[in-house]
């Protein structure tokens, strides 16, 4: 609900289940966890099936791909050939979700679609006055995935930027290009792009 939507949703690759193809410069790539996973087991196994589908695509050897973890800072990704390329990674409970854009910054979020009970004073807080107003206006059916896709929206919107997830305040909406992602059923997500990416 921020920025300029594209209503394409983006593929995204079940690894090892399914060879990932690039999209808008982009790789996508999930796992799914069990419900005992930790998180560290779920960032490990993300992280390996990516270096996989990179290795895979690229045509490079999985040992020269690395991600990197400084403290207080986004993922960093050494991609050889590829200097200038953004990572960003969401975990939940049950799915974990990678992406690289080959051109830049990237965000990217997935959010599981439920019930929240104090959902209007989470949406004041996190996703402003504007979004708030849109979600009073859905029926209560309606409300839990439009409410999934804002916060997924606004939390990939903040990771591009390289920003923390904060309480609200606003964002230069032309300057991303968010895309829907296509995941299963209950799970709702968002990429983001700069606006501007030059190939």
């Amino acid at each position: 609900m921020t920025g300029s939507s594209s209503h394409t949703a983006l593929q995204v690759f079940a690894w090892p289940y399914c060879q990932a193809h690039w999209q808008q410069g982009v790789l996508l790539v999930s796992v799914t966890t069990g419900p005992g996973d930790s998180r560290t087991r779920a960032r490990k196994e993300i992280r390996l099936a990516l270096r996989e589908a990179l290795s895979q695509s690229l045509g490079i050897a999985t040992e020269s791909i690395h991600i990197h973890s400084p403290p207080g800072q986004a993922l960093q990704l050494s991609l050889p050939g590829w200097g200038l390329a953004g990572l960003s990674i969401s975990h939940e409970q049950g799915l974990s979700l990678a992406a690289v854009h080959l051109y830049g910054a990237v965000g990217v979020d997935l959010m599981q679609v439920e019930e929240i009970p104090d959902w209007q004073l989470v949406a004041q807080d996190y996703l402003g006055p504007s979004v708030t107003g849109q979600l009073l206006e859905l029926t209560e059916d309606l409300r839990p995935p439009a409410f999934a896709q804002a916060w997924s929206e606004r939390e990939a919107t903040l990771k591009c930027a390289g920003l923390p997830l904060t309480e609200w305040f606003p964002l230069h909406p032309p300057a991303y290009r968010c895309f829907a992602l296509d995941l299963p059923d209950d799970w709702v997500g968002t990429l983001v792009l700069p606006a501007m990416t030059h190939h």
